[in-house]
């Protein structure tokens, strides 16, 4: 059974990543260091960047972006070493080398949907194996006991 404060944080990481502006995937991260929230961050293009979703093709949107885990992680502006984070959807190899390299000891994470896996499985396994070679705790959060999503407008 997971604790109240899972499942708080990773409804905040839902609400964070509601905030994008990307009509296809919103994800939101939380760093947190015991029960106090460290950052938040959520997909999106850099300050002063137009992010019109006619003005970029998929290949631009996907150079331009940055990823939720990035954007908590620059926001911290402090060090995270011995810091946890909660995220909407697994780190890619690239968040994850930056989690890695921050210090953040563990990720937490639902349990990922077969159509993600289907399109992401790859990407997955490569880090989950460098987070377990590096000694980053995940720890996946059962479906069944997180309540469903909040819809926001």
């Amino acid at each position: 059974m997971i604790s109240k404060w899972a499942v708080r944080f990773y409804q905040m990481a839902e609400l964070v990543g509601s905030w994008s502006k990307d009509p296809s995937t919103q994800v939101g991260a939380v760093i947190t260091k015991g029960k106090r929230i460290v950052s938040v961050g959520f997909n999106g293009y850099p300050h002063g960047i137009s992010d019109s979703a006619d003005i970029d093709d998929r290949d631009m949107k996907l150079l331009k972006t940055l990823h939720a885990e990035e954007n908590a992680i620059l926001f911290a502006k402090r060090d995270l070493e011995g810091c946890e984070i909660w995220v909407t959807h697994f780190p890619c190899p690239n968040c994850a080398a930056k989690i890695i390299q921050t210090g953040i000891s563990q990720v937490y994470c639902p349990e990922q949907s077969e159509d993600f896996l289907s399109r992401w499985g790859e990407k997955i396994k490569i880090s989950a194996d460098m987070f377990s070679q590096a000694g980053v705790e995940v720890h996946w959060l059962p479906l069944a006991e997180l309540p469903p999503k909040c819809e926001t407008e």
